[in-house]
């Protein structure tokens, strides 16, 4: 957890774990505008917090010198990029089979672009947002995540000429 500074509530983000038929391993970010330092909000230190009260059945394994991993799959084991998305999968799954009801494709970039979509529409700054996010550029940021709705428009017009 050398990664995640529970005092200055911020995760620095500088690698990413991956995994293929020969095991874990670890891979820089595809940019330097990729590593970052991210603010923890409250909802999320609480969370993760409670992540590591949780955790059971801890394997002791060590990546690339990374260890002490935060989320843990049943083995007690990292979990990686596709791990998630096959979880998400299989969740998706188990829902439409209990209510006979679809869900929308969820994956991890997703997450990510609904959590950047997000952020742009509550007025988080364009530069703020394209730092959190770890874009070179602000295209990236404005163009491909921050999707604009009426209902955005619409909240913003208010909240500017109030």
């Amino acid at each position: 957890l050398s990664d995640i500074d529970f005092d200055n509530r911020t995760i620095d983000i500088n690698h990413q774990l991956k995994k293929d038929k020969d095991g874990y391993y670890t891979e820089p970010p595809k940019s330097d505008s990729g590593y970052r330092k991210i603010p923890m909000t409250d909802l999320v230190f609480q969370t993760l917090l409670e992540v590591i009260k949780n955790r059971k059945n801890t394997q002791p394994i060590v990546v690339d010198g990374y260890s002490d991993f935060l989320f843990l799959n049943r083995q007690g084991l990292p979990m990686y990029n596709a791990y998630y998305s096959c979880r998400f999968s299989a969740l998706s799954k188990k829902y439409r089979k209990y209510t006979g009801k679809e869900l929308p494709n969820i994956t991890p970039h997703i997450l990510r672009h609904t959590f950047c979509t997000n952020m742009a529409n509550k007025g988080m700054t364009p530069n703020n947002l394209q730092y959190v996010m770890g874009h070179k550029n602000i295209t990236m940021t404005l163009g491909y995540y921050a999707h604009g709705s009426y209902q955005s428009a619409q909240a913003e017009m208010k909240r500017l000429t109030a």
